[in-house]
């Protein structure tokens, strides 16, 4: 009997064993897969974009003011591209980020659960409607519909009504970002703050708010990297005029409209025109790395350890 229960354990170690290894393989497959694929992104984009500057001049990529590559007087300063992204970029963070963070105040601190369960898949939502449709929602009733009325010198591809319907676009990263970091706000905290005499506002603002900061400024910068990375709502509401602008009622072409626009088949393939696509996709990719990682040492910096 002694025996026939030894291998019975045997048995069960073993398997649970197998079982382990197995999970842990998937696992670093996975990791493996999702690492594998950013490297061969960005070789490609690199050897692309080597080949772009070995025709133009970096100082002139940097330093020009004319985006012309895809006209027969060809300029290539990336500047005007660069300034619609940012400028669509703020715009879509200036409505973002207030109106994200008064929704995780009220799911976090006010909202009973019932409430909540309703109301943040609702948000959350936003964040799975097809841009597309943002896009053309931008383009036939946010411009004619709102904007139109109250500016009447703005044209139907204008900046201003990409940034807002972006901004729409990332409330849910910087409500269900900052929500979270709320809610890890331990309670012994707020009932501390209560014990003294505080009101629910001062609660909020003053204890839960500054002690979930490096999370909520952690969903601002990745909603911003999200807004510089937006396609579709650019391309159809923003339009393809490469112009240096500060003007966000006129058309603008953001580096990723610009982007889509010679992937369509614009230039053919192996040319000048083709590879500046590469080269303007690694420069974005290197800011939007870069934002990333300062969201990452703002979180390391401010995160508060219970």
């Amino acid at each position: 009997m002694t025996s026939l229960a030894n291998t019975q354990i045997f048995r069960t170690v073993r398997r649970k064993r197998l079982t382990d290894t197995t999970f842990k393989a998937i696992f670093f497959a996975s990791t493996l897969v999702s690492t594998v694929s950013l490297i061969v992104i960005f070789v490609t984009l690199f050897l692309e974009s080597f080949n772009f500057f070995s025709h133009v001049s970096i100082l002139e990529f940097f330093t020009s003011t004319k985006w012309t590559v895809l006209f027969a007087d060809k300029n290539y300063g990336v500047a005007p591209i660069l300034n619609a992204t940012i400028i669509t970029s703020v715009i879509a963070i200036a409505v973002a980020a207030p109106t994200g963070l008064m929704i995780a105040l009220f799911l976090s601190e006010y909202a009973s659960r019932t409430v909540r369960s309703i109301v943040k898949p609702i948000v959350e939502t936003l964040a799975g409607i097809p841009t597309v449709v943002y896009g053309y929602f931008a383009l036939y009733f946010i411009t004619p519909q709102l904007i139109k009325p109250l500016w009447s010198g703005v044209q139907i591809h204008n900046a201003l009504a990409v940034g807002l319907m972006i901004g729409v676009l990332i409330i849910p990263i910087v409500a269900s970002i900052s929500d979270d970091a709320m809610r890890a706000v331990p309670d012994d905290l707020r009932l501390a703050a209560y014990a003294i005499g505080s009101r629910k506002y001062h609660v909020v603002l003053k204890v839960v708010f500054p002690a979930s900061l490096s999370g909520v400024t952690a969903s601002m910068i990745l909603a911003f990297t999200r807004a510089m990375g937006e396609t579709m709502i650019a391309a159809i509401a923003g339009g393809f005029r490469s112009i240096l602008t500060f003007n966000i009622g006129e058309a603008m072409q953001t580096m990723t409209a610009y982007i889509a626009q010679v992937a369509t088949g614009d230039a053919p393939h192996g040319t000048i025109e083709y590879q500046s696509l590469f080269a303007v996709a690694l420069f974005l990719l290197i800011v939007t790395a870069s934002l990333n990682y300062v969201g990452i040492r703002v979180v390391r910096r401010w995160a508060i350890r219970y």
